[in-house]
């Protein structure tokens, strides 16, 4: 399970500092990377972030709890 938590943290940063390079540069990481953001690559990567994001809600109670 932590190697999960890991996982998806890191996707977070990785997406976040993708949006950082977008709103400061107006240059999206991903989408460079396989061609366009309509590619079918750029998708399964935003997918799979938007899915990390999805499961770190789930971490929000145990996070709260800790404090």
């Amino acid at each position: 399970m932590k190697a999960l938590n890991l996982i998806s943290l890191v996707l977070i940063i990785l997406g976040g500092l993708n949006w950082l390079s977008v709103g400061l540069f107006e240059y999206d990481v991903v989408s460079e990377l396989f061609g366009g953001s309509d590619e079918v690559g750029s998708k399964i990567v935003y997918t799979i972030i938007g899915v990390a994001a999805l499961y770190a809600i789930s971490l929000l109670p145990r996070a709260a709890k800790d404090n």
